[in-house]
């Protein structure tokens, strides 16, 4: 009778060995993300945070938020670059969490790859690290997971949770606006992490262009653009919050400016915002010259220039420009509160760009 080998998962594509080597790789970086909140290491089944280091709250609210980068990830794969996108990573989940005021205390990832690359994996944790660390808080943990025969060896995707936490009466919102607010809005790095499905189907798909081309315009090759990480507004928000009175934040991403900035304007109220405050960088018209789009289809797909907006008391401008201007953030007023009237929505973008 002759001896056969009986299936196993390795070879059913998923390399358990390569996934520890990974885990080694990755322990370094992790560990820079600490905060003195956090119980264990990396390995465990759950990441523990010490929740009595918010017993000083008098009625702590616990804020969550949970995203991914979206088509962005096909860019790095191209590229073979892997330790920006988790920067794209924490800037999606933690600048939504600050947007109530919530100042970020973890987060989790999950990686999923057609093939583990122990290094490949462990540069993508390094760039989360890094981003949790601009962030100011902790990376407790996460999970790769191998999925051979539905994605490519060279395929991936992430995504990510992450936990803030906001005194109870200090919650920002839509019920602290009022008529007369001024509107601040702040630069984006560039595309962020949004409307890549239409950037790559432009410029790659319907343009040709190649990712190494250098783009006159931009001042560098296309694919360094396109994978130019997304600003990071967490620590500059909360320290506007703790200098100057602060009503609300706008993080500006899927759905563009007035779609995302019509959701912290209450009822009755409207934000009026001025595109001749601002030019929105060359990246934005390439995509709108190249693919022929329309400028409100760009402006409900793109950020056009702005990735926060903060909503302050008209007295609190100057300070609020200010602390901004001191932490290298370009800011400036590109609008107003105004009342609400019978054909306006929340928000709208009027004018021409400067």
């Amino acid at each position: 009778m002759s001896e056969t080998t009986g299936a196993s998962y390795a070879a059913a594509g998923v390399d358990i060995e390569a996934g520890d080597r990974a885990v080694e790789l990755m322990k370094e970086w992790v560990k820079k993300t600490q905060r003195p909140e956090v119980l264990g290491g990396l390995g465990g089944f759950a990441g523990l945070f010490d929740a009595s280091a918010l017993k000083h709250y008098e009625r702590p609210l616990l804020a969550s938020a949970t995203d991914g980068v979206g088509t962005k990830v096909d860019i790095a794969r191209q590229l073979g670059v892997y330790d920006t996108i988790g920067h794209d990573l924490v800037a999606m989940v933690m600048d939504d969490i600050v947007v109530c005021g919530a100042e970020p205390l973890f987060m989790t990832d999950y990686i999923c790859v057609g093939k583990v690359h122990p290094e490949r994996v462990a540069a993508i944790v390094k760039g989360i690290a890094e981003g949790c660390v601009l962030a100011g808080c902790a990376l407790v943990g996460g999970e790769t997971a191998e999925h051979p025969g539905l994605l490519g060896e060279d395929d991936f995707d992430v995504a990510g949770a992450g936990t803030g936490v906001v005194e109870a009466d200090r919650l920002l919102g839509a019920d602290r606006i009022r008529t007369g607010d001024t509107v601040i809005a702040m630069a984006s790095s560039g595309l962020h992490s949004n409307g890549y499905s239409l950037v790559r189907h432009v410029l790659l798909n319907e343009g040709g262009l190649s990712l190494d081309a250098r783009i006159d315009e931009l001042g560098r090759t296309l694919g360094e653009e396109l994978l130019e990480p997304t600003r990071i507004y967490s620590l500059d928000c909360l320290a506007l919050t703790r200098t100057t009175d602060v009503h609300a934040y706008s993080h500006i991403t899927g759905g563009g400016l007035a779609a995302n900035l019509a959701r912290v304007v209450p009822d009755g109220l409207h934000a009026v915002v001025e595109r001749s405050t601002w030019t929105p960088a060359p990246v934005f018209d390439l995509v709108g010259t190249t693919g022929r789009v329309e400028r409100l289809e760009l402006e409900k797909t793109l950020n056009m220039g702005v990735g926060m907006i903060a909503i302050v008391p008209e007295e609190s401008t100057d300070v609020a420009l200010a602390t901004l201007a001191d932490r290298g953030l370009e800011a400036w007023v590109a609008g107003e509160i105004t009342e609400r009237g019978e054909k306006t929505t929340g928000a709208e973008l009027v004018g021409d760009y400067a």
